[in-house]
């Protein structure tokens, strides 16, 4: 389909996913690394009880309290 067809069955509210090709779609700066942090077993402790308490692993209680601290730092930044 060319780019014209699309737009213009975009633009006319027409369902255009069929067209798109999600093989090789990323998500903009959502590029996992991995890092190595320590600490301490009472933090890790603490972690764990708060993770368990809402269900869910630990890597993620730690990857979302980071994230809403530099979200809240960077709306307070501006």
């Amino acid at each position: 389909m060319k780019a014209e067809d699309f737009d213009e069955r975009f633009d006319h509210g027409e369902d255009v996913t069929s067209e798109l090709d999600r093989t090789k779609v990323r998500r903009p700066n959502a590029e996992q690394r991995r890092v190595t942090v320590n600490f301490p077993a009472w933090m890790i402790e603490s972690l764990d009880r708060e993770a368990k308490r809402l269900g869910v692993s630990r890597q993620s209680i730690i990857k979302v309290w980071i994230a809403d601290r530099l979200e809240h730092r960077d709306h307070h930044a501006a």
